[in-house]
């Protein structure tokens, strides 16, 4: 396996990881789980934005880096399948990483409050977007 695909697959673990937890934050709505004196993730997670729909953000992303982990395992698992599973991947970090950039500007200009688990979601899909062109480049 390469050290581009089992960085991808790390990063999107880690990012299902955070992106569940803001799950769990957002569906039991305890706002001491999120960390005191840093940022301000309750705020952004109780907003109106942090919902489409009635259905969480925090889901959406959770399900977003599940899918890149799962997509890179066929694309170990089965490397006949690697052209698709890179363009798939690239479509998915293209797509999460402008939704995140759209979100942090809500964050920054209109709640105001910035969630530092959000931030680490973000910042985990751009090195998985740039991973995958990486990828794409080979």
């Amino acid at each position: 396996m390469s050290k581009i695909k089992l960085a991808i697959m790390l990063i999107a673990g880690l990012g299902f990881l955070n992106a569940a937890y803001l799950l769990i934050i957002k569906l039991t709505q305890e706002p001491a789980l999120c960390i005191q004196g840093v940022g301000d993730c309750w705020s952004v997670n109780t907003s109106r934005y942090s919902e489409i729909y009635g259905v969480p953000v925090s889901l959406l992303g959770a399900l977003a880096f599940l899918c890149i982990l799962f997509f890179q395992w066929l694309d170990v698992r089965f490397n006949s399948l690697n052209k698709y599973t890179s363009f798939i991947i690239f479509g998915l970090s293209l797509t999460g990483t402008i939704y995140s950039a759209f979100l942090t500007y809500i964050e920054i200009w209109v709640i105001r409050a910035i969630c530092p688990f959000c931030v680490l979601s973000a910042f985990l899909m751009v090195l998985i977007l740039g991973l995958s062109i990486l990828k794409l480049g080979k």
